[in-house]
């Protein structure tokens, strides 16, 4: 059985165990994937000595940068993300670091949701690691503008610089926008503690602009709750991006792509009980 894991700190609340332990199942897959709670001070000594004898690991807050740089060699969509979710042991040993979070977003809005990316505008909530991981996914369904806002307007400029060859890009302050846009995604950790970002309502055009929260939980998140008061067209939550990102660092190390549909399915029906 080929071994697996997810490093986070924490992690026990952490799916990817059971999605992955479904997808396997779904497409007969002898592995084991286990939830891995590495250490603070030293991630990189607990990721290699897993690596002795694991084939591939997920990587969660916080250690996805550290990942970039534990990796010895970068897909170009980890290199531009400057973060690494998805390692993978190669033949010879070293460690290959991939980024799937940003086509899993993709494919959840353009596929699971039914979302037409390209030609809208686009607002991005937040500047840290989660958005920079999208940008050029995002990017390249050709919108016709991306805006990031963040509450610190420095770092928001330094994405917009860092990306601004892909496509239209442009950094904002929160309270800089008041335009309706097509589609808001947030990126910002504020609905984990049931906070929001402080953006104008009149960005929502209702029943238009379509809402999606990177984060999830059993309920609705504080933003999407908002979205849904202001009359946003359709309210979304990050599970399906978990999900979507899964089966892209499951095809990366098994060469084989689970089908998504019924692993949601479960998850939601788990989540709610």
């Amino acid at each position: 059985m080929d071994r697996y894991g997810v490093f986070g700190n924490p992690i026990g609340h952490s799916k990817s165990p059971l999605i992955h332990r479904l997808f396997a199942e779904q497409s007969g897959q002898a592995i084991v994937y286990e939830a891995l709670l590495a250490p603070l001070e030293d991630f990189e000594g607990y990721a290699r000595d897993f690596f002795v004898e694991g084939r591939g690991a997920n990587v969660t807050v916080p250690f996805k940068e550290r990942a970039w740089r534990l990796a010895d060699s970068l897909t170009p969509r980890a290199r531009r993300a400057g973060a690494v979710n998805t390692l993978k042991k190669l033949d010879d040993g070293s460690l290959l670091g991939d980024n799937t979070d940003g086509a899993g977003l993709v494919r959840d809005l353009t596929v699971n949701a039914g979302i037409e990316l390209r030609g809208k505008r686009i607002l991005l909530l937040g500047a840290g690691g989660a958005v920079r991981g999208i940008l050029e996914p995002v990017l390249a369904q050709r919108p016709e503008i991306l805006v990031i806002a963040n509450r610190t307007l420095e770092k928001a400029e330094q994405l917009a610089r860092q990306f601004a060859d892909l496509g239209p890009v442009v950094a904002s302050g929160f309270d800089w926008l008041d335009a309706p846009v097509d589609l808001i995604v947030n990126g910002t950790s504020a609905s984990l503690a049931g906070d929001l970002p402080p953006i104008a309502a009149s960005l929502i055009r209702p029943g238009h602009t379509q809402c999606y929260d990177m984060m999830y939980g059993s309920g609705p998140t504080a933003f999407n709750r908002w979205a849904a008061e202001q009359g946003a067209a359709r309210t979304l939550d990050g599970l399906g991006m978990l999900l979507e990102q899964a089966v892209e660092a499951f095809y990366l190390w098994r060469g084989v792509r689970p089908d998504s549909a019924p692993v949601l399915a479960e998850l939601r029906r788990q989540l709610h009980g």
